[in-house]
């Protein structure tokens, strides 16, 4: 299945560019705080409106890789859990209809991104949207 992966490849190309994120390691497309939502530039906000989640290290970076790995669907939905509930965000906070919901809801969400790029493409972010920002080679 073609994930969104964190990765090093193209950081610096931009003004702003970060990764703190584990290379290689499953990535989300976030939720954005205000102040990006305001302003997602560079030089604004806080920078979670460009960068994706590490869903294992729970740290960022600007740039995402698209890559074809050995997973389902099913074990995507428990790497959204696992991270969901690390994250502070389990059943035992949300409840567990509102937990499933959001849990189908990302791992919908996460497939969805990386289903129409090429693996090895090279994407970015501004708020809702991903952009290619560069092909494989």
């Amino acid at each position: 299945m073609k994930l969104l992966t964190a990765t090093y490849t193209g950081q610096g190309e931009r003004d702003g560019d970060f990764c703190f994120a584990i290379e290689g390691e499953l990535v989300l497309v976030g939720d954005v705080c205000a102040a990006d939502q305001a302003d997602p530039d560079p030089d604004g906000g806080c920078g979670c409106g460009r960068a994706f989640t590490g869903m294992s290290s729970h740290r960022a970076g600007t740039t995402a890789m698209v890559r074809d790995l050995d997973l389902s669907l099913d074990d995507l939905q428990l790497a959204v859990e696992a991270h969901l509930v690390a994250a502070g965000t389990g059943p035992d906070v949300l409840g567990d209809e509102d937990f499933a919901e959001l849990v189908e809801e990302v791992v919908q969400e996460t497939a969805a991104f990386a289903s129409w790029w090429p693996v090895g493409t090279v994407l970015g972010r501004r708020l809702d949207f991903v952009r290619r920002r560069t092909l494989p080679t």
